[in-house]
């Protein structure tokens, strides 16, 4: 039997830990995976800080990571669309509460994973560019296409041009990159916002137009350019942009709702990994503040907000009409591009950790990969 390790959190507010690991076969409807490249997420290192007062169902010790690429070694029974030796990228779901179990985390060398959030990557296609997406394209579809979030038309191969514009705030964000080429692969037209040196990056995804977040006058303009156009609704991607996006689509025609995915406040700020009780309530009186607004914006703009948690596309029809129907066929045809680029920082289980501590000082237009060989 194959030797397996994880990248373990052994309890909450504690750096990871590399230790053997069950090797696990996986069930009925499962799929085993070597893993050969895992991404880095804000929630892995949030988990960690927050423990069970964000993510209650855990049960630690834990194995974290949700964006992995690798080979199939094993599959159980009943499942007939993947066979052992596929490359393939996955959304790990150890973490989600239907699942939760340690088997199914991505920072370890095998991973058990679920066919219908599974997708096989072209041959042309590095584990480390593969690796990039999972997380991303899964957040993206749950925001534009879930029925109780935008509910767009899905992407097909056959996708017509419609004159419906979608805004996405944070356009350089890995959230982001996927949201642009999804909305676009669909048919409709993308607005987005970013920092000016990532401009061209936006527009080779397929943004329409693109707009400095950093611009004081950001709303005034971007409600000019969609002046008379049809507004799809808008996804709100980084901190501090809802309002933004709520403001704009009070001035435009069309739908007046904001997919909000991102939390109000910056846990990067908080000190080592733990929450200090005047961290906390500093935290939750800016959650408080952040609440408030949006509901006053509501009230002035009619355009209503929601906090989506992209976990749902596990377990509903988004999942597999993304994995399974879109976007294998749309990465051999490169009509569909890892985004964002990756920055591999090392090799090994070891390097995940150094990871955590990267992408919480906060990256753009990457994300942080650890290839395990």
């Amino acid at each position: 039997m194959p030797v397996n390790k994880a990248a373990w959190i052994m309890a909450p507010h504690r750096r990871l830990e590399v230790k053997a690991a069950p090797y696990t076969e996986p069930k009925a409807g499962e799929v085993l995976v070597r893993n050969r490249a895992v991404g880095i997420n804000p929630v892995d290192w949030m988990i960690p800080i927050l423990g069970r007062q964000m993510f209650k169902w855990l049960r630690f010790p834990l194995i974290l990571g949700i964006d992995l690429a690798g080979d199939v070694v094993a599959v159980g029974s009943g499942v007939t669309e993947l066979r052992v030796g596929d490359r393939v990228l996955a959304n790990a779901a150890g973490t989600i509460q239907s699942r939760n179990r340690s088997s199914e985390g991505a920072f370890q060398l095998y991973t058990i994973v679920l066919p219908r959030v599974t997708t096989k990557i072209p041959d042309n296609i590095s584990y480390e560019e593969a690796c990039v997406i999972p997380l991303g394209i899964m957040t993206a579809a749950c925001g534009l296409f879930q029925k109780d979030a935008l509910a767009l038309e899905l992407p097909t191969a056959n996708s017509k041009p419609r004159e419906e514009w979608v805004l996405i705030a944070g356009g350089a964000t890995s959230v982001g990159c996927n949201t642009i080429q999804l909305a676009k692969a669909a048919g409709y037209r993308v607005v987005t916002t970013s920092s000016p040196k990532n401009f061209e990056y936006m527009k080779s995804l397929g943004a329409d137009l693109v707009f400095d977040y950093h611009n004081k006058n950001l709303t005034k303009e971007i409600i000019a350019a969609l002046k008379g156009k049809q507004v799809a609704g808008a996804m709100s991607i980084g901190l501090g942009s809802s309002l933004m996006c709520m403001d704009v689509l009070g001035a435009s025609q069309g739908k007046k709702f904001v997919v909000n995915i991102s939390a109000p406040v910056a846990f990067s700020s908080v000190k080592g990994n733990r929450l200090s009780l005047p961290t906390f309530a500093r935290l939750g009186l800016t959650m408080l503040r952040a609440t408030l607004a949006m509901r006053g914006r509501t009230r002035r703009t009619g355009v209503q907000q929601k906090f989506f948690d992209a976990s749902s596309v596990v377990d509903n029809e988004v999942g597999p009409a993304i994995f399974n129907d879109y976007l294998g066929p749309a990465l051999a045809n490169g009509s569909f591009r890892p985004a964002p680029s990756p920055r591999v920082i090392g090799s090994g289980l070891e390097n995940i950790q150094t990871g955590f501590d990267i992408q919480r000082k906060g990256v753009s237009a990457t994300k942080i990969v650890v290839k395990l060989d």
